[in-house]
């Protein structure tokens, strides 16, 4: 099947969620017109679909390959790559002192999601890019962002972020790779680093490593975190790759989907000759992989987006070809039948909704960098939102692509199981989405005293129309000022079904906005007649089944400990 950029829907969703035309009316952005806006979303949808989306099958049934001299990608995958940097498209949203067209994070976020729908499996691979960027503008020296900032601004060098060690997955304070000092400000690292996406591969001729460690005489726990930055190759005198920095490839993952995507398992200093440069002060490790690491939550929330999109684009020409069963006495393309309309609805509108959610998160970034504190907040409180439920989202999608082809789907040829596969681990990796539950109640809720939630409350209050959407509103109001006050296991335990009901009250407010301007709207009639259907079908069927949550939300955590953990296993 063909992949289409969706390049109307992210056109509606830019200028009426994320408003990018205001964004274009400050002297920062003044360049993303609305001529060169439609410029790049064209551009980026015919290089996907030209360049990646054909090499996307053999990335899944082919994989990358372990070998003693690194990482081998697929055929095809390092001119691909390597079209996407002569390209420019990297460049998107990079800061224009650096080679970057300094355009907003959320055209940058639009570009991602074209070429992550075309092959989720590469476009992983400059997605961390990003955030190393962010990283190093608000934490390196002037000497790291002049040797590093122009090559991951362009993704020439993809960059890695290496927090999880075998004796420590979420609980970074347990890390124990080393960094000893050495002469001349530089810093001997050594430890093993697993579960690093993209950690080597042969598509580049620099990989840029941001690594957590613990320095001499440092506290325990994230306290005593440092980050360093280490290339895969030490930068000779004029700033080029130049010698092995002594990072070795151990294995990699043998995983349920992203086979295109090496997930590698890394050992810094076997041969005590693996040289870092420390990122900001020693102590400071945990803020500066937080800067990256929340870019990256927002990107992973868009890889929600991009399975869902993929998964409907193919189930929707699945359903229109395939023809079974019989309406009026007429043999008819199962499109027909209701069950399957029902399923392509909900996968058109939890797809548009998860876009909706994840570029408001963008743009919430974008205001910040102009000095909107209000915005920054927003962000803040929308980055959990937008990394589980866009996941949550791209998961339901993907599994429902499949019961569309029935027991095709369950067979790899149609290629529906790949979908289903390579979203699973995106409610897990970058803090699986139970850790953003506990975020969200943890530390977001109380942001301000509670303001920041109650003005986003208010925000969706005033504008929203349909009577059950307000009622989800006020519940999620009223769930959440109790959550304020509660002891910290009922806080946790309630704060999963929490996230879900104020990220589709979330989304219900953004959806019915869509297909009130959709409504009123002049352009391509089968466009607007959708975005409407889509709307009406998020409000009036989504919506609800939220207001269901309340019971979890508000549930003590004693049921949940009413029994002896051996218990479970009874």
């Amino acid at each position: 099947m063909s992949f289409t950029p969706a390049i109307a829907e992210q056109r509606f969703v830019l200028t009426h969620i994320a408003g990018i035309d205001e964004l274009a009316a400050t002297d920062r952005f003044a360049e993303a017109t609305p001529d060169t806006v439609e410029a790049v979303l064209e551009g980026a949808g015919a290089f996907a679909a030209g360049e990646w989306a054909p090499l996307d099958r053999v990335g899944d049934t082919v994989g990358a390959r372990w070998t003693e001299k690194g990482v081998v990608m697929p055929e095809g995958f390092g001119d691909a790559y390597r079209g996407y940097v002569e390209g420019g498209w990297g460049t998107i949203g990079s800061p224009a002192g650096y080679g970057g067209m300094g355009m907003p994070f959320v055209l940058a976020s639009a570009v991602l999601e074209t070429l992550g729908t075309a092959n989720m499996g590469l476009a992983l691979c400059p997605t961390l890019n990003g955030g190393a960027i962010e990283a190093l503008m608000h934490h390196g020296s002037a000497e790291q962002q002049a040797a590093y900032l122009p090559h991951l601004a362009t993704g020439e060098w993809p960059a890695t972020m290496n927090l999880t060690e075998p004796q420590a997955g979420s609980d970074v304070g347990a890390l124990r790779t080393r960094a000893e000092p050495l002469e001349g400000g530089r810093w001997s690292i050594t430890g093993t680093k697993i579960y690093i996406s993209y950690g080597d591969h042969d598509m580049a001729e620099q990989i840029v490593h941001l690594v957590l460690a613990r320095t001499p005489g440092a506290p325990a726990g994230t306290r005593g975190l440092s980050l360093f930055l280490v290339p895969k190759y030490r930068l000779d005198a004029e700033g080029r790759p130049g010698e092995f920095n002594d990072i070795r490839v151990v294995s990699i993952e043998h995983k349920m989907g992203l086979h295109a995507s090496p997930t590698c398992v890394l050992s810094f200093g076997d041969n005590g000759d693996c040289v870092g440069e420390l990122i900001g002060h020693e102590g400071g490790g945990i803020a500066g992989m937080f800067t990256m690491m929340n870019n990256a939550r927002l990107n992973v929330g868009l890889q929600g987006v991009q399975v869902a999109e993929r998964a409907t684009q193919r189930a929707v020409a699945y359903a229109l070809d395939r023809v079974q069963g019989a309406r009026g006495g007429a043999n008819v393309a199962i499109v027909e039948h209701p069950d399957v309309r029902r399923m392509l609805l909900r996968m058109k509108a939890q797809t548009q909704a998860a876009r909706a959610l994840v570029y408001l998160a963008a743009a919430a970034g974008d205001r910040a960098t102009l000095g909107d504190e209000a915005a920054r907040k927003q962000l803040d409180l929308l980055t959990p939102l937008a990394k589980a439920h866009g996941t949550d989202i791209g998961n339901e999608v993907a599994s429902l692509g499949i019961q569309v082809h029935g027991g095709m789907g369950y067979v790899e040829e149609t290629g529906a199981a790949q979908h289903f596969r390579d979203a699973r681990i995106t409610p897990i990796y970058e803090g699986t989405n139970g850790i953003q539950a506990a975020d969200l109640v943890g530390r977001k809720l109380s942001m301000d005293n509670g303001g920041v939630f109650l003005a986003h409350i208010a925000a969706m209050r005033t504008e929203a129309e349909d009577a059950t959407l307000r009622t989800l509103i006020d519940a999620c109001e009223e769930v959440g000022r109790g959550l304020m006050t509660a002891d910290a296991d009922d806080r946790l335990a309630a704060s999963y079904p929490f996230l879900t009901m104020l990220s589709v009250a979330t989304c219900g407010w953004l959806m019915e906005r869509q297909g009130r301007i959709a409504g009123r709207a002049e352009g391509d009639p089968a466009f607007l007649a959708q975005k409407r259907a889509a709307a009406r079908f998020y409000v009036e069927q989504i919506v609800p089944e939220a207001l269901g949550l309340k019971a979890a939300a508000t549930a003590r955590a004693e049921l949940l400990y009413s029994i002896p953990a051996a218990a479970f296993a009874a």
